[in-house]
């Protein structure tokens, strides 16, 4: 039973991970490898739409993607982007990476490889990893300016998609402890972080929402 208030709690993380960005036509998007096939679909729509005329798809598999994404995340992304209908010629993958650092310096390189040289990034992530990827990119790629995106969604559909609220309230809750660390590790940039996010992060803590938390040393 999860209580209201931490129903509460959970809306206010899932509120600050999102980023807000108004979306605009940038150099190529990166859509970032994970479980969720809904990161392809908006990948796919924003490209429909005249956002990015190149997708680059990144992602090795992880245990949570291992027996769904067999071939890896980023070549099944890539499948669903050909399956809706994107030519081959606007789609690069990047096969290797195993962590959002990874995701956003192989992107690179695979980009540089093909003689692209962005000055803009449409970001992709799920919706709760909105800004630690940002954060991520602004440390690792500076010189290019970085809009963030996901599937439109509330947190209520989110749940539904996924079918396990204790799971996804603990995604969210090990987001943000990531924000919290990682930028002292020189993984991301900092970004503020309210007051009252912090004091939902605590509460849901103490209730036991700690499965995807960080042991810290």
């Amino acid at each position: 039973m999860i209580s209201t208030q931490a129903w509460a709690d959970a809306r206010r993380l899932w509120d600050y991970h999102q980023m807000g960005h108004t979306l605009k036509p940038c150099s190529v998007a990166i859509g970032l490898g994970s479980h969720d096939l809904g990161v392809a679909d908006t990948a796919v729509d924003l490209y429909e739409r005249g956002m990015a005329p190149l997708l680059v798809f990144t992602g090795a598999t992880s245990p949570t993607t291992r027996e769904r994404m067999p071939r890896g995340e980023a070549v099944h992304y890539r499948e669903r982007a050909l399956e809706r209908g994107v030519p081959d010629s606007a789609v690069l993958v990047e096969p290797n990476a195993r962590n959002t650092g990874q995701n956003i310096e192989f992107s690179k390189k695979v980009l540089e490889e093909a003689g692209v040289h962005p000055e803009s990034v449409l970001l992709i992530s799920k919706p709760y990893e909105e800004r630690r990827a940002y954060a991520t990119a602004r440390k690792l790629w500076p010189e290019v300016e970085f809009v963030s995106a996901s599937t439109p969604m509330t947190l209520d559909e989110y749940v539904d998609s996924i079918q396990d609220a204790r799971l996804v309230i603990d995604m969210l809750v090990g987001a943000l402890q990531r924000l919290l660390i990682y930028p002292e590790q020189g993984f991301m940039i900092s970004l503020p972080v309210p007051d009252d996010v912090r004091e939902a992060y605590d509460r849901l803590c103490a209730e036991g929402f700690t499965s995807r938390l960080m042991a810290l040393k």
